[in-house]
């Protein structure tokens, strides 16, 4: 889920928000915020401050904690829900 609203700061900013109940790995919930963080240095993002918020399971405990696939699924997950939404361009 993402919220949104306008900052006076001229830059955009973010939050993230990864329960443990829904990513029940340290290693998992990492990764989430690092594949994030790096998805929003690189757009071009409007002037707000952002948060992202995790409001479905991702990975179990029984599959690996980190991983190509994750990161994979993850970046396709946070740009289509930054493109529908805010995104100018992508860099």
């Amino acid at each position: 889920m993402l919220y949104a609203r306008v900052n006076q700061l001229h830059k955009a900013r973010i939050g993230l928000v990864v329960a443990k109940r829904f990513a029940p790995r340290a290693a998992t919930r990492n990764t989430i915020k690092r594949v994030a963080r790096e998805i929003f240095r690189r757009a071009n993002m409007r002037h707000c401050d952002y948060i992202v918020r995790q409001t479905a399971p991702f990975g179990t405990k029984s599959q690996p904690a980190s991983g190509q696939w994750l990161k994979t699924e993850l970046q396709q997950e946070l740009l289509s829900l930054l493109s529908s939404q805010f995104l100018r361009t992508a860099g």
